[in-house]
């Protein structure tokens, strides 16, 4: 089972921008349905802390707040570090941990422990702007089975520019592989997330008019929620049969991390497949999920629907 975690007392959010003394209107919902439940929320200065100067993030986070928990825009896992030495120096405790936080938030951190339940996988790591050269892709990519791919970094897709910086047709064709790839590092620019990773594709489907993927979101080892993804347009999700929710649930549990999303989808064959695993601070929510039935998650409150 996951280690036993501070208790959360305080729930950091991201400030707005524009108005340091407002919660960003992204997750406004959110922090005004913990308030509406009791719990405090505290404000954290999003772009200071990617700045570098994370004692001037959190100088709005009251002293000696005790255990509290992030939620807001992803952060690199350094950043992460950051958060937690200036925290501490102000008396607080965030409830998942740097190396908890990494382990979750980036896929060589958490792969070993879903490899049987995921697509196959292998990275390599890079520098923002620097694509690896065709020599070193071709390498890479000598580790995965024949036929298509997808790339990503440690993080994030672009999945949206499925063509151009996505989706890779053969691994056996070099020059796209190297165009692919080298396109996306491109568009991530400064925002690429450790390095280059290049996924085996498999074909999902939508289980009847349900959303393609449903996010999971699990506290202490145990599914809390089940929501659709965030990008679906649809919000129905389908049942996932407990014979293959057993599976992820022991992953989950090996990973030993307190707060952690998982994305399923179900494949073509009818198996359902781990598309991605985050840290659940900083997963995005579908905007038509009920924030109440959401921030029980954020505190130690054991009510949280599982719906």
């Amino acid at each position: 089972m996951p280690m036993t975690t501070v208790p959360a007392t305080t729930i950091l959010y991201c400030a707005d921008p524009l108005n340091a003394r407002r919660t960003d209107p992204h997750f406004a919902a959110e922090a005004r349905a913990l308030r509406a439940q009791g719990a405090t929320v505290a404000l954290v200065d999003h772009d200071a802390l990617l700045a570098g100067d994370a004692d001037a993030a959190v100088a709005r986070v009251p002293a000696a707040a005790g255990g509290v928990r992030y939620r807001g825009w992803m952060v690199p896992a350094a950043r992460y570090a950051e958060l937690d030495g200036a925290l501490r120096r102000r008396g607080a405790e965030l409830c998942t941990g740097p190396e908890e936080y990494r382990r979750a938030h980036e896929l060589p951190g958490w792969y070993e422990t879903f490899a049987a339940l995921t697509p196959a996988s292998v990275w390599l790591p890079t520098a923002p702007g620097e694509a690896p050269d065709g020599e070193r892709l071709a390498a890479l990519a000598a580790g995965l089975p024949p036929g298509a791919a997808v790339v990503k970094d440690y993080v994030k897709s672009r999945k949206h520019e499925w063509r151009e910086a996505c989706h890779i047709p053969d691994l056996g064709d070099p020059a796209a592989l190297h165009r692919v790839v080298s396109r996306f590092v491109e568009l991530q620019d400064g925002f690429l997330a450790g390095g280059v990773v290049l996924r085996a594709f498999e074909s999902f489907v939508a289980p009847g008019g349900a959303a393609a993927e449903i996010r999971v979101w699990w506290r202490d080892g145990e599914p809390r929620l089940f929501t659709a993804h965030p990008d679906s347009p649809v919000t129905e999700v389908a049942e996932i049969p407990a014979r293959d929710l057993e599976p992820v649930r022991a992953a989950v549990r090996a990973l030993d991390c307190p707060f952690v999303t998982t994305d399923l989808a179900l494949r073509a064959d009818g198996a359902w497949r781990v598309v991605e695993v985050g840290d659940g601070q900083v997963s995005d929510l579908h905007r038509e999920v009920d924030p109440a039935l959401f921030t029980a998650l954020l505190t130690d409150d054991q009510t949280a629907a599982a719906s």
